[in-house]
């Protein structure tokens, strides 16, 4: 070990359950994630009592998982993290409580992570240079939101979305046409194989001249276009369904890379961080990387397995906490269900 703190952290704000293991900010030592997307699937969405009844099951069980993976016992833990919102108060209660049960028996102190600074500071996972100032787009299935970073829990967020978020929308509108839940991950793969003219989508917002968003407009653009097929409209047809993802998809993508890019602009930033489980989006990741060096920027995007709800990012940015001077939090501190990034 290099002599940096060891950090285990618990992750449980939704449905995954997630615990990983950090080496300060050098590295990952290990990153466990459950996930629960059968269980909600037929659902076609999160039941937030199954979320948490599962949680409870799986959390402990996996935590002595990420120890024997890592190779070390509970004594060799120096801190104990966890995510105490934005998120389901009954999934956030689970792992705060695992959290700080552990931290009281192993006698660690304890820290409690906002799940968006884990989104917001996860591109830095793995880089060298660590945590540089940036303009930062973090965008999930619950929230949507340009961030200016100058250093470690120094954050101005600019705009955010005023309804939906993203990942939502895209959900949603995977569900109005029939697509197995997620939604997200099957439009975007449906939207390689569609033509995204097909369908005239509307781009909310796009020239409000702020940072804010807004997608139910295009949530129920979705639905009366599906309307207006009438007959036409066959959830069989992948053609037709591979245009409306595609079409789709582009609405959303432009709206995201052009408030990114104008906040960039106006922001000065020399490097543009992508997060969140909508970072995943292969047709943003695109769009967005022939956007920054259009316009001379640096572009670090979250890996596909840091983008989604996970531990590691929780471990990271606890790592950064520690090593940015601020100290442990109370064991008093409850969970927030809407907790603000700032």
């Amino acid at each position: 070990m290099s002599g940096k703190s060891i950090i285990l952290a618990i992750e449980t704000s939704c449905d995954e359950t997630a615990v990983a293991i950090a080496e300060g900010t050098d590295r990952i030592l290990v990153s466990e994630v459950a996930s629960q997307i059968d269980l909600h699937s037929p659902y076609g969405g999160v039941v937030p009592e199954l979320a948490s009844r599962n949680h409870n099951i799986t959390l402990r069980p996996l935590v002595d998982v990420a120890l024997k993976e890592a190779g070390l016992k509970m004594s060799d833990i120096d801190a104990i993290a966890a995510t105490s919102g934005p998120g389901l108060a009954s999934s956030l209660l689970i792992g705060d409580t695992t959290a700080k049960a552990i931290a009281v028996a192993a006698q660690k102190p304890f820290l409690s992570i906002n799940h968006m600074e884990g989104h917001l500071l996860s591109p830095f996972i793995g880089d060298p240079q660590g945590v540089r100032p940036n303009l930062s787009l973090v965008v999930s299935g619950g929230h949507t939101m340009i961030v200016k970073v100058d250093s470690v829990a120094s954050y101005d967020v600019l705009g955010t979305t005023l309804d939906d978020a993203a990942g939502e929308a895209f959900d949603k509108a995977g569900k109005m046409m029939g697509l197995p839940y997620p939604g997200g991950p099957e439009i975007d793969r449906r939207s390689e194989h569609g033509d995204p003219t097909a369908f005239d989508f509307p781009r909310a917002m796009l020239k409000s001249g702020d940072y804010q968003f807004s997608f139910s407009g295009l949530k129920t653009a979705v639905s009366h276009r599906i309307a207006g097929l009438g007959e036409r409209w066959d959830e069989n047809d992948d053609d037709l369904l591979n245009d409306l993802c595609a079409s789709f998809q582009a609405a959303v993508v432009e709206v995201l890379v052009g408030k990114t890019i104008a906040a960039a602009r106006a922001h000065h930033a020399s490097l543009i961080t992508v997060s969140g489980g909508v970072s995943c989006n292969r047709g943003l990741r695109t769009a967005m990387k022939s956007a920054a060096d259009k316009i001379g920027v640096e572009l670090l995007l979250a890996t596909p397995g840091h983008s989604t709800d996970n531990a590691a990012m929780i471990a990271y940015a606890a790592a950064c906490r520690l090593e940015s001077g601020i100290s442990s939090s109370s064991l008093d501190r409850d969970i927030n269900p809407n907790l603000r990034l700032v």
